[in-house]
């Protein structure tokens, strides 16, 4: 990788330095554009199947089958980053992803595909997702050289990717407007074809070398130091599945109306938003591994407060102020994660915890469905908050230091 700028920073950086750093806007546009395709390709494939074969059911069942393969191997996939480079692994990862996208619209355009076809053209799919965000991630890493402004680069690359989560069914539904729903799958393989061909060309990668110890995976001696941010990561991910549940059952529960959710839900999203904000901004002297568990503490007692909410404004409130620790949780997790991997592994580290978000969250939904109609709402978002709380425990335990800022680099930016 580029050597950091030598370049000073200010005490308390701001996000326009992030910006400033030579060709950052440039790179982390052209992944932003890249990463939107994970924004547009759910929704656009959940209808899009549902359009092709009439059951919710055998939509769930792909969609299950396209996420697993993507988030379960997604370890593996930054391991080849790691091991051969951003740029000889993500291209190949884009265009079999993209092509098999494009076989995927096909196969949904009309009426009569198998569900067998389906499902086994989904699972190939999620297997070549290129792992755009911890490689964008670990470029931040290398592009900058003061531990603040990572910090700033981490929260703004953390909130810039959940509002992609937010454009992205908005994007869909603009394509509906005019075009089948196979038609978003389309635009989802040309975002991430084209995101990916201006994120590996992009000269903040021109001297990406592949290190020297480059190892096909993480060695237990990392994987102890991972753990920490790993398991807050699940806990996160578990904790915001069950939010989103608990809150349409609140709803139903009380007579508000379905209207109500996407406004509750959003305001997790804006807290997050605001969350991740503040916490870039503030010039930390707190450990990272107390300011983790920390934000898993805030928002398990947020998740508390949400159990004995009276009514739909005190709730709104609440789970706004456990979106609010969202965001910097995830944020510090990452900058643990980047702090213990050897610079050989750092794709693969921020990898594990962005599975581990995701497995979490796939968890939750399985659990708190379980459990909502067997125990009363309040109850599973008092659960949820414990659960929270726990997980943010393990990070405190210092974990065993492995490459990361103690080791010199040397060298001119460009």
């Amino acid at each position: 990788m580029p050597a950091p700028s030598r370049t000073p920073t200010p005490a308390c950086p701001s996000y326009a330095a992030v910006l400033q750093l030579p060709y950052a806007r440039r790179t982390f546009t052209a992944a932003l554009v890249g990463r939107l395709s994970y924004g547009t390709v759910s929704p656009a494939v959940l209808l899009a199947v549902v359009h092709s074969t009439g059951s919710y059911a055998t939509a769930g069942t792909v969609m299950a089958v396209l996420g697993a393969t993507a988030v379960l191997l997604m370890p593996l996939r930054a391991a080849l980053v790691d091991r051969h480079g951003p740029r000889r692994a993500l291209l190949p990862m884009a265009m079999l992803y993209g092509g098999l996208l494009c076989v995927l619209a096909a196969v949904t355009w009309r009426p009569g595909t198998p569900e067998v076809v389906l499902g086994a053209v989904a699972a190939l799919t999620g297997m070549c997702a290129p792992p755009l965000g911890p490689t964008m991630r670990s470029v931040w890493a290398e592009l900058v050289g003061d531990r603040g402004l990572l910090q700033r680069a981490y929260s703004l690359d953390g909130v810039a990717e959940e509002l992609l989560y937010v454009i992205g069914p908005l994007v869909v539904g603009a394509v509906l407007a005019f075009a089948p729903p196979a038609t978003a799958i389309l635009l989802s393989a040309a975002l991430i074809g084209l995101g990916t061909l201006a994120f590996v060309t992009s000269p903040a990668l021109a001297g990406v070398r592949v290190p020297a110890g480059a190892v096909r995976g993480l060695k237990l001696s990392r994987v102890r130091g991972l753990l920490g941010p790993v398991v807050v990561a699940a806990g996160m991910g578990l904790a915001l599945s069950a939010v989103y549940l608990l809150v349409m059952a609140f709803a139903e529960q009380r007579g508000y109306g379905d209207a109500v959710v996407p406004w509750m839900l959003a305001a997790v999203s804006a807290g997050s938003a605001v969350g991740g904000l503040l916490n870039g901004a503030v010039n930390w002297r707190t450990a990272a591994r107390v300011r983790l568990a920390c934000s898993a503490l805030g928002l398990g007692l947020a998740l508390v407060a949400a159990g004995v909410a009276p009514g739909l404004w005190s709730l709104t409130v609440a789970v706004a102020c456990a979106g609010f620790f969202v965001a910097p949780a995830l944020t510090t997790a990452y900058l643990l994660a980047d702090e213990v991997a050897a610079p050989e592994a750092r794709t693969q580290a921020g990898a594990w915890v962005n599975t581990a978000v995701n497995a979490g969250s796939s968890g939750g939904s399985v659990v708190t469905g379980l459990l909502i109609g067997r125990l009363p709402v309040g109850v599973c978002f008092v659960i949820s908050g414990v659960v929270a709380v726990v997980a943010g425990a393990g990070s405190v335990v210092r974990p065993p230091r492995r490459g990361g800022w103690s080791r010199p680099r040397g060298g001119a930016a460009h």
